[in-house]
């Protein structure tokens, strides 16, 4: 069994409304997709049912292991230990060094011992290539780097899955591409990518897999123009 993600005829609901009917969906090691639909079509909701904030009564999901219908509240945390998380808004704590950021989610996580929390930071900021600004507070910062960075946080934990939640919205075009393209090497190492943008250049310089909430539904596979 590859799937990282595996939705069978799930319906996704906000509270009372129905938002998303019928959801197929399998997400594999090592894939990279690209997730579109106007806002309000349900991608939020979406991510939210795999990351576990909002649960599934009919059908079935798995995420990383764990049985989406019959998730216990203590088993939160872990699933989204298993899941590399990137918001469009970076949510860096900004009153403390790049180091310390990397640092408080590691011991939030688990983390005790103090060398390996400074290698895996040292690790995580090797990957991205910002490991020359361990020390640097995030204002100090560019967009992209501040970006590569909300990565590096993702990869602490070695996630199955990083789920990206318009990576590029507050990005140039050229740092939006950068970002993207290390996101797409993050995938070929074997940890899958899905991205939800609004960016149709972007989907068509790195062309992959795309599906699409539209109507209601989830749309598998789709052709842009």
């Amino acid at each position: 069994m590859n799937s990282i993600i595996k939705l069978q005829n799930v319906d996704i609901f906000q509270q009372a409304h129905l938002v998303l009917s019928g959801v197929n969906l399998h997400i594999d090691k090592g894939d990279f997709v690209w997730l579109i639909g106007q806002t309000g079509s349900g991608k939020s909701s979406l991510l939210k049912v795999i990351y576990g904030d909002v649960t599934i009564n009919t059908g079935s999901g798995y995420a990383c292991g764990y049985d989406l219908n019959h998730i216990k509240s203590n088993e939160i945390p872990f699933l989204r230990r298993k899941l590399g998380i990137v918001f469009q808004d970076f949510q860096l704590l900004t009153d403390r060094s790049v180091e310390a950021n990397l640092e408080f989610v590691m011991r939030a996580t688990g983390w005790t011992d103090k060398k390996l929390i400074a290698d895996r930071s040292l690790d995580v900021l090797e990957k991205v290539g910002l490991r020359s600004k361990l020390k640097k507070m995030p204002h100090e910062l560019s967009g992209g780097e501040q970006q590569r960075v909300v990565i590096a946080r993702a990869l602490l934990n070695d996630p199955e899955i990083m789920l990206a939640d318009e990576p590029t919205g507050n990005l140039d075009p050229d740092t939006s591409e950068e970002i993207v393209l290390l996101l797409k090497q993050i995938s070929q190492s074997g940890t899958a990518v899905l991205i939800a943008t609004h960016d149709y250049h972007i989907i068509r310089t790195f062309p992959s897999r795309i599906i699409k909430c539209e109507n209601g539904r989830v749309l598998e596979d789709v052709k842009i123009a």
